[in-house]
């Protein structure tokens, strides 16, 4: 055969990745797109302005050259309008900000969200690269050493101006507590205080965040009272926590009309735990009966019936479950659209599921304040994907101290007295 005719096969280090070409093409389209809308609405804002000679005071200027931006698909191209002001003034210069693409910004936000998630993997400094260059492509920034120590610097810093926070403006109807358990170095196992709150337009937020001695009431206490004496000085309506008594002991001390609610997820799996696994399916199924029961009786119907079952054969299991009782059944006193948000602590597990996954598989050679520091970015990043409460228009009334019987608003005295 003629060598001449024989197509030249490319090596596997020649292909090209069509698809994340196509990706990064749409992606600059989309980021100069929004630029120029933004560039726009900013002339635009500034029309009226004009010389002493009766011209348009702002325009339009060029481009300022091209630079690269790093993004999760690589590496785009973009550029950046810029602007003129005409004005023979040499003070209150007006220059065009992109609030999109500020000045300077070498990689996008979600690539910060990258670089903690690499430590927590427990990849060596050294190894940063190689992980930029398989996440990113080839032509990922290089990161020195002396790079990551200062983004470890900054974040630090970050964390540090988070939790000093004035908090006088805030306000949160319900609130999510749990202690997270995570292994930093070496048979050294860290606990992180959480605390999410969800706002009165129903906006779940990190509210605390903070490494305690396993979940004590002394660093649950720390925790709460340098919130109030920060600003938080009212106190939530609501409180979502497992049994962990160190919580509910400091909740009491610094917001004591605060009324707990015990989680039905760390309940149930502490009931069972206490269970042979041959009965622990149908156990979970009655358990399920209590709390999803449409009415406060019928699950006081369904909770008896657990205990007249299980009592004889798992006495332990039933103690468990009856220890809390009351406030197992807070929930049926607020708005029923509420209800899936505020029997368990979901908003904290889902959250740290990942967190910890992450975790786990670190070499275990990261120092309490750098996991402390890392996971804190994490969790800020999860927060953009919060979603908000269901029936956030029923915040109000509770704030109000509306009454509500089995998760409807009570309008009359009979409904009230009702049981």
């Amino acid at each position: 055969m003629n060598e001449t005719n024989v197509t030249k096969l490319k090596q596997p280090d020649e292909f090209t990745d069509h698809l994340t070409d196509i990706l990064r093409v749409g992606a600059q389209k989309l980021i100069a797109q929004a630029v120029e809308a933004e560039l726009a609405s900013f002339l635009a804002d500034h029309a009226h302005l004009k010389t002493q000679d009766g011209r348009q005071r702002v325009v339009r200027h060029g481009y300022l050259p091209d630079r690269k931006v790093q993004t999760g698909i690589g590496s785009v191209s973009v550029r950046k309008p810029r602007t003129r002001d005409r004005s023979s003034s040499q003070t209150d210069k007006i220059s065009f900000t992109s609030l999109i693409l500020p000045n300077y910004m070498r990689r996008s936000p979600s690539l910060d969200e990258v670089l903690p998630y690499l430590y927590l993997k427990g990849i060596s400094l050294g190894d940063f690269q190689d992980a930029l260059k398989a996440l990113l492509g080839a032509d990922a920034p290089n990161l020195s050493r002396e790079t990551i120590r200062r983004l470890k610097a900054k974040w630090q810093e970050e964390w540090q101006d988070w939790r000093k926070r004035g908090l006088s403006a805030k306000r949160y109807v319900y609130i999510w507590a749990d202690g997270i358990y995570l292994q930093a170095r070496k048979d050294d196992k860290q606990c992180i205080l959480v605390i999410i709150g969800a706002t009165p337009e129903g906006k779940k937020e990190l509210v605390g965040f903070l490494d305690g001695y396993r979940e004590s009431a002394q660093s649950w206490r720390e925790l709460l009272i340098d919130l109030r004496e920060r600003g938080l000085a009212i106190a939530p309506e609501l409180a979502i926590g497992d049994g962990a008594m160190g919580f509910w002991a400091a909740l009491s001390e610094v917001y004591g009309t605060t009324k707990h609610q015990r989680c039905w997820v760390h309940k149930t799996a502490n009931v069972l735990n206490k269970m042979p696994k041959s009965v622990q399916s149908k156990a979970k199924l009655d358990l399920q009966e209590i709390w999803m029961a449409e009415n406060k009786k019928t699950a006081e119907q369904a909770f008896d019936k657990f205990i007249r079952k299980y009592k004889v054969k798992y006495e332990k299991a039933v103690k468990c479950l009856k220890k809390d009782r009351a406030q197992m059944l807070i929930f049926y006193d607020f708005p029923a659209e509420h209800w899936k948000h505020i029997r368990t602590t979901n908003p904290i597990e889902s959250t740290f599921a990942t967190v910890r996954h992450r975790t786990i598989s670190t070499k275990g050679n990261l120092s309490r304040k750098t996991a402390l520091t890392m996971v804190f970015k994490l969790v800020l990043a999860a927060q953009k994907q919060w979603l908000r409460l269901n029936g956030n228009n029923q915040l109000p009334k509770v704030i109000q101290g509306v009454i509500f019987k089995d998760g409807i608003e009570a309008k009359t005295e009979t409904q009230i007295s009702a049981t």
